[in-house]
């Protein structure tokens, strides 16, 4: 934030703590407005439920910090022009999830529903969270949503068993939380455990600009 004045906003997912680590991943979208001089963190965090705390959290941290020793990898790197409106989108977002004092962390809903959550109400994320990002296909008591990436649509029972298909994300099955997937448009195959095979999700920013946002 110090050298960089234009607004960002970041997504990242790492590895959580434990031997859930193995199987699962904790994400966060991390945003800095325009001139802003620093990153305020949108997450879920589960244990905070336990001590009487709510689980949703919005707060100042660096936005690629390591999460319980892990390093992040980054989903999401948008900057440019137009990127403070949908600053405000995710905040609004934020403040609609519905499960806000609920916290699981198998099926969900956990801080990967959460995520989830925001990239149905914000489409410009493109959101594409990976396959081990247990909870991202948790849908409540609906069946059937859109998909993580705002657009194309999922169904998903309770978490457990379901389908995905969006351009954004591509074609995945979950079976018992776990996903197995293809992406055609960034060619990857995803696998539970394993993770995504392919090409980083975010080589390079991704600019916006208002001309873009209003077409």
């Amino acid at each position: 934030p110090n050298h960089v004045k234009e607004a960002i906003i970041q997504i990242y997912s790492a590895r959580t703590w434990g031997w859930r680590g193995c199987f699962a991943t904790h994400p966060w979208i991390a945003v800095k407005p325009t001139n802003a001089k620093y990153f305020t963190v949108y997450e879920k965090i589960g244990w905070r439920l336990r001590r009487g705390e709510t689980p949703v959290v919005i707060h100042r941290r660096h936005a690629d910090a390591r999460w319980y020793g892990n390093v992040p990898e980054l989903l999401t790197d948008l900057r440019g022009n137009g990127v403070d409106s949908i600053i405000t989108k995710i905040d609004k977002a934020a403040h609609s999830y519905p499960h806000v004092q609920e916290y699981s962390t198998y099926p969900g809903p956990n801080s990967n529903t959460f995520i989830a959550h925001i990239g149905r109400e914000v489409p410009e994320l493109k959101l594409d969270l990976p396959p081990t990002a247990i909870g991202k296909d948790y849908l409540g008591s609906s069946l059937i949503k859109k998909a993580t990436s705002g657009t194309g649509f999922q169904f998903s029972l309770g978490g457990l068993l379901g389908v995905l298909a969006s351009r954004e994300v591509g074609l995945e099955v979950n079976i018992f939380g776990l996903v197995f997937g293809i992406d055609p448009v960034d060619p990857a195959i995803k696998l539970p455990i394993i993770g995504r095979i392919g090409p980083a999700h975010a080589s390079t920013p991704r600019l916006i600009h208002s001309k873009l946002l209003n077409d």
